[in-house]
């Protein structure tokens, strides 16, 4: 299996090339297009998980396996314009953004991973996705994607929104962004507190910024909306 990521790094596309047997599995709706003989299967990946990506996580309910029968190509894009990286599992773990997983490779599980009441209250979500097991993952951002490597012990306190993946060996924990005057009028509300050791991947814009700006230069009224996002489950509408 060969890969290539193009267009980086504001409208990143993947191009994944396929040896006879190989597979690739993305969530549905994000290929672009295929060439070659493809056997093409559609499975929730589990029941269970599934349900919970799909409640919890905002994730698409289905994942499609692409099977090569002889050399072909696949190529796949995410949902927003932004960057595409790609994390190999060697038998460890990820943690990732729900929003952020575009597609794996190899002997690899999804699950999720709880976040509790803070999580809900930081942005709504009360799950990531976590990924474990041996192959690898590509993960994509809202804008740029910035890589920092924490060593053991290190911390660093982000905004849960530009969260896109980490290492399975990265501690966290969600709180309150400063004193309770910084909470409410700081503008940042929950925050997401890492301990290393381990590598996490930030994106450097927010969709719901974006969003917010954009409303404010819309025409007033009721009775219509907007729809930002098509697709593998990432949707966000608001009246204008």
């Amino acid at each position: 299996m060969e890969y290539e990521i193009i267009q980086k790094p504001a409208y990143s596309l993947l191009k994944v090339s396929l040896r006879s047997g190989e597979s690739v599995t993305a969530e549905a709706g994000a290929m672009v297009l295929f060439k070659g003989d493809l056997d093409i299967k559609t499975s929730t990946g589990g029941l269970t998980k599934a349900l919970l990506r799909k409640l919890f996580g905002g994730e698409t309910f289905f994942l499609n396996t692409y099977t090569a029968k002889e050399y072909a190509e696949i190529w796949f894009a995410p949902g927003v314009p932004g960057d595409i990286s790609y994390i190999p599992l060697r038998g460890q773990s990820i943690i990732v953004q729900d929003s952020s997983y575009l597609a794996h490779h190899g002997d690899v599980d999804i699950s999720v991973t709880w976040r509790g009441l803070r999580g809900l209250l930081a942005e709504g979500e009360l799950i990531w996705l976590k990924l474990s097991g041996y192959g690898g993952v590509w993960v994509n951002s809202y804008g740029g994607m910035v890589e920092v490597d924490l060593s053991p012990g290190e911390k660093i306190t982000i905004d849960n929104f530009h969260f896109v993946a980490m290492d399975g060996s990265v501690n966290w924990r969600i709180r309150k962004f400063g004193g309770w005057k910084s909470f409410f009028f700081g503008g940042e509300g929950f925050v997401v507190e890492l301990e290393g050791p381990g590598k996490v991947l930030l994106q450097t814009r927010i969709l719901m910024a974006f969003a917010r700006a954009l409303r404010r230069y819309l025409p007033s009224g009721k009775g219509s909306s907007l729809d930002l996002g098509r697709g593998r489950g990432f949707r966000i509408s608001f009246d204008i």
